[in-house]
């Protein structure tokens, strides 16, 4: 396994998942609410950053290696599954919500794995769509940690809309997706 920078981030990310987990369950009067809610999503934003601080310092010191480009993901979806979770116990976000983002995640994993094995790994790449749906989630779920109104507006309710755009957009781009693999999923069934 290589150990670079951009590697040490991506497992920063992953080590930050049960620290955000462990927030709300600290005693009341180590801290209060509001501060919970700060803190997990001071913690959600510190993570969403190492997301594109790793990429970026990766492609800049030419350190990119397969493992890195398998972690990177990982740590990604981790850090998205598990902060929704909280969202859900904490009454914050529809579980349909959460089980739509999280059920894309685990589908587009699994169909580019797959794309991978058989040499079409290209066909499924992120899209414009993904990325605007990605753009949305991780502004909405700061938003939805923070919960408090923030410079006049209600975070929340921001957050919220945000949340249901990311949630079509998950459709739509799982959607799409789908379309690219199908004619390899076809062809590979027909070789069969």
């Amino acid at each position: 396994m290589p150990i670079n920078i951009p590697i040490l981030l991506t497992w920063l990310r992953i080590i930050l998942i049960p620290l955000l987990i462990a927030v709300y369950y600290l005693p009341e009067p180590w801290l209060r609410v509001g501060e919970r809610d700060l803190a997990a999503t001071l913690i959600f934003v510190v993570a969403a950053a190492t997301d594109w601080l790793d990429g970026y310092l990766a492609r800049r010191w030419q350190q990119t290696s397969a493992f890195g480009a398998f972690l990177d993901p990982v740590a990604d979806k981790l850090m998205v599954a598990a902060t929704l979770i909280v969202l859900v116990q904490l009454g914050r976000l529809d579980a349909i919500l959460a089980a739509i983002i999280i059920g894309r995640e685990i589908t587009i994993s699994a169909l580019r794995e797959w794309m991978a094995r058989i040499g079409a790994h290209r066909s499924v790449a992120v899209s414009m769509i993904g990325k605007i749906k990605t753009t949305a989630q991780m502004i909405a779920i700061p938003l939805l940690l923070y919960y408090r109104p923030l410079l006049g507006v209600s975070a929340f309710e921001l957050g919220t809309w945000l949340i249901y755009i990311a949630a079509v957009l998950t459709l739509w781009s799982m959607g799409y997706y789908m379309r690219m693999a199908w004619p390899h999923l076809i062809d590979e069934d027909r070789r069969r």
